[in-house]
């Protein structure tokens, strides 16, 4: 293995972490420096193109949630010259807001990533979130884009 991949997986690995603290701390903007603007994801419902897109479906989830937190662990990174394919567990907890505040919902998952390099930088073009497992009480996210609120 060569320093220049060292230093790719390192900031691969870094915007997987990036990501993850994004969502939590509804930092939107940040997943510009992420996110290709063309990516593709399929979070569960189905494939979703565009970086907005992507975004969008995933507020639909969080705006309305309390707090949550993502905890990813066994990262596993291969490079490929300008692109890469990355893995981790992800297990997310999410707390109910307001009158839900005694409800938890969490998900035991993988993220599957693709990414390219673009300019000397790498950006994800390509997420795929894996679920194993879901505890708990569904309705402390927020209504999500096919469900009634």
């Amino acid at each position: 293995m060569n320093l220049e991949t060292l230093l790719a997986e390192r900031e691969i690995q870094r915007a997987i972490v990036r990501m993850a603290r994004a969502m939590d701390e509804r930092d939107w903007p940040a997943l510009d420096d992420i996110l290709l603007p063309d990516a593709t994801a399929n979070l569960g419902m189905g494939p979703l193109a565009g970086r907005d897109t992507i975004v969008a479906f995933i507020r639909t989830f969080l705006d309305d949630c309390g707090p949550t937190q993502h905890l990813l662990g066994n990262v596993l990174i291969d490079v490929a010259g300008d692109t890469a394919t990355s893995r981790c567990y992800v297990s997310d907890m999410h707390k109910g807001a307001g009158e839900k505040s005694h409800l938890t919902f969490s998900t035991l998952g993988d993220y599957h990533d693709t990414w390219r390099k673009v300019d000397g930088r790498w950006f994800m073009s390509h997420r795929a979130k894996l679920s194993r497992a879901v505890l708990g009480d569904i309705s402390v996210l927020g209504a999500g884009p096919q469900r009634k609120p």
